[in-house]
Formats: C-alpha cells, structure tokens, sequence
C-alpha cells in the first residue's frame, strides 16, 4: 500500500511539474477561446449562437456556433450567400423547398458537412436531441421568409 502510494505522489507531482512549465504562446500569433468563455445569447427561434470571429451582422467573413433546442426549427427561408456548416454534435434535420414539412426533412449526423447555397429555399433544426453547428459564411447574414402560403 505505501508503494502505490509513492507512486502515486510522483505521478502527481510529475503532472504537476508538467502543468507548470506550460508554455506560453504568442497572442499574437494565436488567439484561444475556451468553451467556458463562448459568449451563448439565446434567440426567440429555438436557437443560441456564440460569435467565434468576425460579425454576423456586417460585410465579411463571420464564424458562429449555433445550438438548436429539441423540437425547433426554422421556417422555409433562404440567405443572401452560401454558408459552410459543419455539424459538432446531436442529429440536424435539414429540408429544402417553400412548403414546411418536418416529414421531409434528412437527419445529419455529427461530422456532416453542409453548403446552404446562397438564395436557395431550406429550412433546418432539431427535433428529439439538441444539436450543435459552426457555420462559416459572408456576412451580413440575412434570413428572407420565403414560406408557400
């Protein structure tokens, strides 16, 4: 027992060691942000988005996270410029087309890579498990209603 227990002190103490010596990197050569520091701000859609780079709501390149909640989902609309969407975790169904039908829509799996190409119909979300997205596009990122009545 008290040699499983030195052993376990100089584990300890070698990751600690390790720990400490951590180098430190150039802000200016790289910029981290840690999950504990993403900035969620919840929408009235079902969604929260946390900005990882640029600005959704002005020109130029902008990177987001976007979160649905189980049982939301946008309605039929389209954007101005393609937009490069990776899907990080839960399952994101995706449909195209102006009329809204949930039957219609094609589950994506985490790893799943998607274009939404610009001024195209389609509407997307979750629907039993909250699901996660970075979505990489040109800005500023304008949604147009485009729903059949």
């Amino acid at each position: 027992m008290r040699r499983l227990i030195k052993i376990a002190t100089v584990v300890t103490l070698f990751v600690w060691i390790g720990a400490s010596q951590a180098p430190d990197l150039n802000p200016a050569a790289i910029t981290i942000t840690m999950p504990d520091q993403l900035k969620w701000v919840s929408r009235e859609d079902g969604n929260s988005t946390a900005v990882l780079f640029g600005d959704p709501n002005k020109p130029g390149m902008y990177g987001v996270l976007t979160k649905w909640s189980p049982g939301h989902m946008s309605r039929p609309h389209f954007h101005p410029n393609d937009r490069y969407i990776y899907v990080i975790s839960g399952t994101w169904w995706v449909g195209t087309g102006s009329k809204f039908d949930p039957s219609m829509t094609k589950p994506l799996p985490p790893g799943s890579f998607v274009v939404h190409k610009g001024k195209e119909i389609h509407w997307d979300g979750a629907k039993d498990v909250e699901c996660v997205l970075e979505i990489v596009g040109m800005g500023p990122a304008t949604s147009t209603p485009a729903e059949a009545k």
